[in-house]
């Protein structure tokens, strides 16, 4: 802004008009120098002595600028302006600097020393003009280093924002003190204790000695008495009759017709499992069947609908559970594969297979068994037996294989003549195996059962080779050790005693049952159950003289030897239509339970009276007396 005569001095910020010397300025504290505009003012000059201006050096580009501010602030634009307008009389500082300036004072226009925030007047009069007087100057540009953003810049440190920092401890209570309380009802009252010879009871303590080795002696007798061998306490509801406890089914399998071809019970008893095929005549070979498999002690248990579902390309003609894999079991199909699930994988249950090789069966397998290692009884082997005439032992290699470890052929030539055969058939070598049993007390040795109707003896710790030219990876032994006369055809099925190491029973398509004894070759007795096929029997788990038989006229006959030995106990009608039953099994767990599957495709499980559960006194020797009796 300017004024008649007057123009106000440029600085670095703008146009500045200036103020009266000496004029103090409220905003700014008297230990305030000035303005700070890079010119320094003399402390000791006084508005009656001039000021004396010195111009501020400016600092040399390589050096570094001071981080001091001094007396140098910045000056606001909003000062008001005085109405008395003092420019001083000094002479131009440019020309004749003050007393006060130092040597490295250099010329150059600076603010009076006033004590306002505004700058002081500008610089004197230039030559030839009157003092006082304004006149335009041109000066050259000014670099003003800015010293508060190099001040930041050295100052400037990394901060983090940490919270304060968690500490930790671990502490314990424990109680200072311990004390051990009791609660009775009435204070205890100590009792003294008194001899014999204190008791009111005179000759307490004769007596005592006088009978003293007579009730050792009785003991000791009773504990080296067998007449409570076998015999368990039966907590269960006494059971009067045999009842249908469930009837299971697979509407899928008996829309295709198929029959239940197997049975088998897992290792903890509560699941049941069936194997679906089919038995008559038929081209069966190309259609699918089933297994499948009920837990019964599950809440909800559905009859029509297995818990487990597997459905296999071939038909299936029996099943075993593992001894002791509740989830895993065999089969054997009708292609001659055999075939491990684990029921526990419902995605993808098989587990191992023999596949389709040189040592794979060429005909239907009939059935399968575990078998415990010999120098280990966890590890178990399978076995099994077909119409090839081979029997064949199976262990689990990698990749989901079962591989051939020992190996077995019936060929006519080495089958012992001990008893009277039919001929065979011209040009006939191979014997075909239907059905098999291993004894309860050797388990080396094992019961055929075969087409041709005889009951065979067998080892596995045989070592003579068979006389056959069919192929296999290992040499096949003849296991045949013992030949028993024949049913009146082909024997189905073979159980051997849990009770006696020598007895052992065979059923078979002439309807009869017949009780051996390996000792001899004439069956001891024989009982004609039905007159059609007979297709299964099983002795009892828990009762030595009781078995069960399944008949293809729709019974389940239970027999009794104590009671006959002719005639069956109770006869229990399985289908109402006579459709024959093919499979039973006794539940080794739960032994008051009877699975049987018939070609209706129905599972029937049976819940047996007392009478068949609870074992007599006496009843082993009441066996060995009867198979004594008959033999002789």
């Amino acid at each position: 802004m300017e004024t008649p005569g007057h123009k106000a001095r440029p600085n670095s910020r703008g146009w500045r008009r200036g103020k009266t010397r000496g004029a103090s300025n409220p905003r700014r504290p008297e230990s305030d120098p000035g303005p700070h505009l890079g010119w320094g003012s003399n402390p000791d000059s006084s508005p009656s002595s001039g000021s004396s201006l010195r111009p501020r050096p400016h600092p040399h580009p390589d050096q570094e600028p001071s981080l001091d501010p001094g007396p140098y602030q910045d000056t606001g634009r909003d000062s008001e302006p005085s109405p008395d307008l003092d420019f001083g009389t000094d002479p131009d500082p440019i020309s004749s600097p003050g007393p006060d300036s130092g040597p490295d004072s250099g010329p150059g226009p600076g603010p009076g020393p006033g004590t306002g925030r505004d700058p002081g007047p500008g610089p004197g009069p230039g030559p030839g003009q009157a003092p006082g007087m304004l006149r335009d100057e041109t000066l050259d540009g000014a670099t003003v280093p800015s010293l508060w953003r190099g001040s930041l810049e050295i100052r400037s440190e990394p901060k983090i924002c940490q919270t304060a920092s968690i500490s930790t401890s671990e502490d314990a209570c424990q109680a200072r003190e311990q004390v051990d309380a009791e609660v009775q009802t009435d204070p205890p009252c100590p009792v003294a204790l008194r001899y014999a010879s204190q008791q009111d009871i005179p000759g307490l303590a004769s007596f005592l000695r006088r009978v003293e080795n007579l009730i050792i002696r009785e003991l000791d007798k009773n504990w080296q008495s067998h007449a409570f061998d076998g015999f368990e306490v039966n907590w269960t509801e006494q059971q009067q009759t045999v009842i249908c406890q469930h009837t299971l089914c697979y509407p899928l399998a008996q829309a295709q017709k198929l029959q239940v071809t197997s049975v088998s019970w897992n290792a903890t008893g509560s699941v049941v499992a069936c194997s679906y095929g089919r038995l008559d005549d038929g081209d069966w070979s190309m259609e699918k069947s089933f297994v499948c498999t009920w837990n019964l002690d599950r809440r909800g248990l559905n009859p029509r609908q297995p818990c487990a579902v597997v459905e296999v390309p071939s038909s299936v003609m029996c099943l075993a559970f593992h001894p002791a894999q509740p989830s895993h079991i065999a089969g054997g199909l009708y292609s001659g594969e055999v075939v491990v699930w684990d029921m526990s994988r419902p995605q993808d249950p098989l587990l191992w297979r023999t596949g389709m090789t040189d040592d794979t069966h060429t005909d239907p397998v009939y059935q399968v068994a575990w078998l415990p290692e010999p120098r280990h009884s966890h590890r178990f082997r399978l076995l099994s037996v077909s119409t090839d005439g081979k029997v064949l032992l199976w262990q689990a290699a990698g990749s989901g294989q079962l591989q051939l470890t020992e190996g077995f052929a019936l060929v006519v030539q080495q089958i012992p003549r001990n008893t009277k055969l039919k001929k065979p058939t011209r040009g006939e070598t191979e014997v075909g195996v239907t059905a098999l049993a291993f004894s309860s007390f050797d388990p080396s040795l094992f019961i055929l059962g075969t087409e041709g109707g005889f009951p065979l003896k067998c080892s596995t710790a045989v070592e003579v080779a068979a006389l056959t030219r069919m192929p296999s990876s290992l040499p096949l032994r003849a296991p045949a050790q013992f030949t028993f006369s024949p049913h009146g055809g082909p024997i189905y099925s073979v159980s051997c005693s849990p009770f006696h190491r020598n007895l052992f029973l065979s059923a078979g398509t002439d309807g009869h049952i017949h009780l051996y004894s390996m000792l001899q070759a004439q069956p001891l007795t024989s009982l004609q159950l039905s007159h059609k096929y007979l297709f299964s029997v099983r002795w009892s788990p828990v009762r030595p003289l009781v078995f069960a038989a399944a008949s293809g006229e729709g019974d389940i006959q239970l027999f009794d030897l104590r009671k006959s030995s002719q005639k069956p106990t109770v006869s229990i009608k399985q289908t109402p239509d006579e459709s024959p039953v093919y499979c039973l099994e006794f539940n080794l767990q739960q032994t008051q339970l009877l699975a049987a599957g018939d070609a209706k495709g129905v599972v029937k499980i049976w819940q047996l009276s007392t009478e068949f559960t609870e074992q007599a006194p006496r009843e082993t020797e009441d066996l060995d007396q009867l198979a004594t009796e008959v033999a002789s």
